[in-house]
């Protein structure tokens, strides 16, 4: 009898060591799990390849996870590819010159231009890859009728070369971009919804500004430039190592309605002189601005500068008038 139940004690140890052992590999029968992409790297690390080891950044460009975004706003709920969106990888570089192309639950590891019309990027990861060239993870700034739908921009080698999107004729919504210098340049026709901009990368030195350090901004809409909007986004460059505004802009008939903003020297800078004349038709209306300024200034506008709209901005924590706008150059 005490053999029999020898036996039977070895024969339940070697069960728990073939359990322990599958749940090692990670599936209950102790099958290899097989590698899959996530839909969103939404884990506070640095960016890096999905499925790999994260890409380590430069000491400057250290990733700091975002504060908590205030209820209401966009975040990493509502923004980006949806938990279980099944993703194919794409690599090397790809240009998109099929009008009405819909591209959609893609990871695109190279760098993306549309050249084409009305093309769709829809749940899709644009991750790029190593360059010493000054270029977006996604181009269509020379398109017309580009829409963007819950995607992600995190380069997976981030550098002081790499933006988000550079846009014209482009309408983004419920998108999140992080680890890139500029979140988006934004030209004619750019409007940005329901969407992300943090934690962007802040190098010594950047060769696009003549060595000196990145000037991050979470959109920068540029001189010449006509009718972007911003409507209902969070833009926080609050954990972003000395970032130059949320929003710097010298376009005229820019648009910022309901954001949640905070972070960099002012965090809305409304700048005519690169344009080189006065710029009218801006309005900062219904904002919510966050305290991390460096020089506690919610909006500047140089002297040529014209706000024709600006109520009700407030500040978030208090929901009281912010100050109104600075104004030099």
């Amino acid at each position: 009898m005490a053999k029999t139940w020898w036996y039977v004690i070895a024969a339940v140890a070697a069960l728990a060591l073939v359990v322990a052992a599958a749940q090692e590999l990670g599936t209950p029968d102790g099958r290899a799990a097989e590698s899959a992409i996530t839909p969103s790297d939404r884990a506070a690390a640095p960016p890096g390849d999905l499925g790999s080891t994260p890409s380590p950044q430069v000491a400057e460009g250290t990733f700091t996870p975002s504060p908590q975004v205030p209820a209401g706003f966009p975040d990493a709920d509502t923004t980006g590819v949806p938990p279980g969106t099944p993703l194919t990888e794409v690599t090397g570089d790809q240009t998109f010159a099929k009008d009405g192309e819909v591209v959609e639950g893609k990871v695109f590891y190279g760098f993306v231009v549309v050249t084409a019309s009305d093309v769709t990027f829809r749940k899709c990861v644009f991750r790029g890859g190593p360059t010493q060239d000054v270029r977006p993870l996604l181009d269509s700034e020379h398109a017309r009728g580009t829409v963007v739908e819950d995607s992600e921009f995190y380069p997976t080698h981030p550098s002081a070369s790499i933006d988000g999107i550079w846009a014209a004729h482009t309408k983004i919504y419920r998108s999140e971009f992080r680890g890139t210098v500029d979140g988006i340049k934004a030209h004619t026709g750019t409007l940005v919804q329901d969407s992300w901009i943090h934690d962007l990368s802040w190098f010594a030195s950047d060769p696009d500004q003549g060595g000196e350090a990145t000037h991050n901004d979470g959109v920068q809409a540029f001189a010449d430039q006509t009718g972007v909007t911003l409507r209902h986004n969070t833009i926080d460059l609050s954990t972003t190592t000395d970032p130059n505004a949320a929003v710097q802009s010298s376009a005229d008939e820019l648009h910022v309605e309901g954001n949640y903003l905070d972070g960099g020297g002012c965090v809305v800078n409304i700048d005519h002189t690169p344009l080189g004349r006065p710029l009218t038709g801006q309005r900062v209306t219904g904002n919510r601005f966050g305290r991390n300024s460096a020089h506690d200034c919610p909006i500047l506008l140089s002297t040529q500068s014209e706000l024709r709209g600006a109520q009700g901005n407030v500040w978030h924590d208090t929901g009281d008038p912010i100050p109104a706008p600075e104004q030099h150059d």
